[in-house]
């Protein structure tokens, strides 16, 4: 650390919302008050566009240093540091000037082009930790060069970065998500940039996880607190997550909810286990990797079921976990790879008028409990146990319901993160070399709930298969 040692600027770049928080360095701990949010409205379109106004998304965010700055939080910062969505991807002219708008994970344009049969996808999934999937930019790349005449390419953290610090680089975390990285390597891989039609010049520079920028005069002038304090890489928001709510090991797996969901292990990139083709894996750092499986529908899920069905409550109240007698299949926005069900293929059966919306909200998020087992089940496989669960996100805090419903899903015991802001939290512990705990609550799972969610589990996978059949009609 340099100046102003003791405090964190942290800066989470979420898809619902851009954050700027300030942490205490030893423990990366939110200062009580020092937070500031600006709420982002991504624009969906009935033509899988899910996109995010990129001038208003970075205005937003200063503005919320602004809002520290007014009320006296950035004195006594000795970092800035980065979580950020993965996947987003902007188009930019030969200087560099934005011909699209910030492109998220959730959109789903990019088409298949088609290799042959020479190409070997099970060698280039082992190599990044990806697939020729729309989620990335082997495939998003071609999409936008045959829709325009694009120069080159960023993701959203690379360009608040340059607007921050004047310059257009990313993190080894940050370019793992875009599918064209060499995991072991560290740098582009020249396959998957032959794929993807670009050179990496056209591409933001990787730096290492110990590189540090400086804030422009422009925002030196702005804010004076933070001149010369070192700007840390950004780490992609499902590393620093897995950080930030206590799992960092080979023996334990993070499950957060958030917009999305996920759940993953972090652990060394060398000696990294072989990987199965149904996981993806991304880089934290320098040194490690993380493991795992995501999902679309979590937490958006959770807010919209709760607006259309004008909830009171954000819980299922007098509804009993495995108790419902509908099953709701959680594709409203359709699967991550390799599985390629479109959004708008959310799907509820056996649906009765006696169900009330408690009911509905009660089987969506079981229906998203028994995606994210599929996960874990397949974690505990790769590395040969049954894993420790720790618990996080702002979904998870929101609701101690579908807290106890994911630890009598998992059928073992659980343990919550205290802090919600895990993501900000991951980034200071990745930058700083922390080692935040969980520090919440110990769930123990109820055996009847456990038993009513075996049950449930067998007629879930049978209707989950025809909802992803009837997803191809």
């Amino acid at each position: 650390m340099t100046k102003n040692d003791g405090r964190v600027l942290a800066l989470d770049l979420g898809t619902s919302s851009a954050r700027a928080l300030v942490l205490s360095e030893s423990d990366a701990a939110p200062i009580p008050g020092a937070l500031a949010r600006h709420k982002i409205a991504p624009t969906y379109g009935h033509d899988g566009s899910a996109t995010l106004d990129l001038h208003e998304y970075v205005e937003g965010l200063l503005s919320c240093l602004d809002e520290l700055e007014q009320n006296g939080h950035l004195d006594g910062i000795g970092a800035i540091v980065l979580s950020s969505q993965w996947h987003s991807i902007v188009a930019l002219d030969n200087k560099g000037v934005a011909q699209t708008p910030v492109i998220t994970w959730a959109d789903t344009r990019a088409i298949d082009h088609g290799l042959g049969a020479s190409f070997d996808e099970q060698a280039f999934h082992a190599r990044t930790g990806t697939w020729l999937h729309r989620l990335y930019w082997t495939r998003r790349i071609p999409w936008l060069l045959s829709s325009g005449s694009p120069e080159q390419f960023a993701g959203l953290p690379d360009l608040v970065l340059e607007r921050l610090t004047g310059e257009r680089v990313t993190s080894v975390s940050i370019a793992s998500g875009t599918g064209t990285l060499d995991l072991a390597g560290g740098a582009y891989d020249d396959e998957a940039l032959e794929i993807a039609g670009v050179t990496a010049d056209r591409l933001p520079q990787i730096v290492p996880t110990g590189w540090t920028g400086t804030l422009s005069a422009e925002y030196a002038r702005r804010w004076p607190g933070l001149v010369g304090v070192p700007v840390h890489p950004p780490t992609g928001d499902g590393a620093a997550s897995n950080v930030g709510t206590g799992g960092y090991d080979a023996g334990t797996a993070a499950v957060t909810v958030g917009t999305s969901a996920a759940v993953r292990v972090v652990h060394p990139i060398e000696n990294a286990p072989e990987l199965p083709w149904e996981l993806w894996r991304y880089r934290v750092d320098d040194k490690r990797a993380v493991t795992g499986m995501a999902f679309s529908a979590a937490g958006n899920l959770h807010a919209w079921l709760t607006g259309v069905l004008r909830l009171e409550s954000d819980e299922p109240l007098g509804v009993e976990i495995g108790g419902t007698h509908a099953i709701a299949i959680p594709f409203m926005a359709g699967t991550r790879p390799p599985a390629t069900v479109p959004g708008g293929s959310g799907v509820y059966f056996g649906l009765s008028f006696d169900d009330s919306s408690a009911d509905l909200l009660a089987a969506a998020l079981q229906g998203a409990s028994l995606e994210i087992d599929r996960g874990l089940r397949q974690l505990d496989k790769l590395f040969g146990q049954e894993l420790e669960v720790v618990l996080g996100g702002g979904g998870i805090d929101a609701s101690e319901w579908w807290r106890r419903c994911l630890t009598a899903t998992f059928a073992r015991p659980t343990t919550v993160c205290a802090e919600p802001e895990v993501g900000a939290r991951g980034a200071a512990a990745v930058a700083l070399g922390l080692s935040p705990e969980a520090g919440g609550e110990h769930l123990t799972p109820a055996a009847e709930d456990v038993s009513r969610l075996a049950d449930l589990r067998t007629r879930y996978e049978s209707l989950r298969e025809l909802a992803v059949q009837a997803s191809s009609i």
